[in-house]
């Protein structure tokens, strides 16, 4: 049984134009995960020929404050285009809105009620908005810890709680496994609790961020849970690579990734 590997291209080969990093990993055998694809040539990056897993969904609004849920959902209709023509099967979400760096712009420590409800319902829509154009909104777990502080309802727990809430084929879990490994550890447990309801699998490897086998997480032993549970789907590689932004670098993490994964 083997899963469908993808790799971020944001995140390796970083000397070269994107396109470029595009058509690498592509070369390599792996499907290609984007970020935000505004100011993107999509006709060239569909000409590439790689086979896209996912790409950030939403540029604005907050999934979980009622005051900012519907700039979500008006900025996800926006980017669906561009999914379409690139044949994406995934649009990112998050619990709240990320600027710099990935930090919450409004930053909050606590959730609430109201959070909660305002989040199944966004959720909720975005499902119904990908059902109608065939994509998925897939909603991703952060760690505040040290990446995302101050992003409410963003440990794997709460976005597993909302997404098993709203439960439409087209609203599922992202579920990053870096960021559940900072936040939560557990993380064989986790995906066996979390995979009815997963969309892709993201993986890095804990402390750096890295390819897997450079820090503390046993990915082949995660790899054989999933397996045994029967998943088939995409493990995409969000992650630099351990020897930096050069091309055999981003090579030695995208061969460790795979034997973590295949093997």
């Amino acid at each position: 049984m083997s899963f469908r590997l993808a790799v971020c291209a944001e995140m390796v080969y970083g000397e070269l134009p994107l396109i470029e990093r595009v058509k690498r990993i592509h070369g390599r055998g792996f499907e290609v995960e984007l970020w935000d694809t505004r100011g993107q040539d999509i006709a060239a990056l569909a000409a590439t020929g790689a086979r896209f897993s996912s790409m950030t969904g939403y540029f604005g609004g907050s999934l979980t404050d009622p005051r900012s849920a519907h700039e979500v959902l008006a900025s996800a209709e926006k980017l669906i285009p561009a999914a379409l023509e690139l044949g994406i099967e995934r649009m990112v979400v998050h619990p709240a809105e990320l600027g710099e760096g990935g930090r919450a712009v409004r930053p909050m420590h606590r959730s609430t009620g109201e959070m909660w409800m305002t989040g199944r319902s966004t959720l909720e829509r975005l499902g119904v908005l990908g059902e109608k154009y065939g994509v998925t909104f897939a909603l991703e777990n952060l760690n505040t810890v040290l990446d995302h502080p101050g992003i409410p309802l963003a440990r794997a727990k709460d976005t597993l709680a909302l997404v098993s809430a709203v439960d439409h084929p087209n609203a599922r879990m992202m579920l990053d496994l870096y960021h559940a490994q900072i936040g939560e550890g557990n993380l064989i447990e986790l995906v066996r609790a979390a995979l009815p309801w997963v969309g892709e699998i993201q993986v890095a490897d804990v402390p750096g961020r890295c390819e897997p086998g450079t820090g503390e997480i046993n990915y082949r032993a995660v790899a054989a849970a999933l397996r045994e549970a029967g998943y088939t789907g995409v493990v995409g590689l969000e992650a630099f690579a351990a020897g930096g932004a050069g091309l055999e670098a981003g090579d030695t993490a995208l061969a460790a990734f795979r034997a973590a994964f295949e093997s």
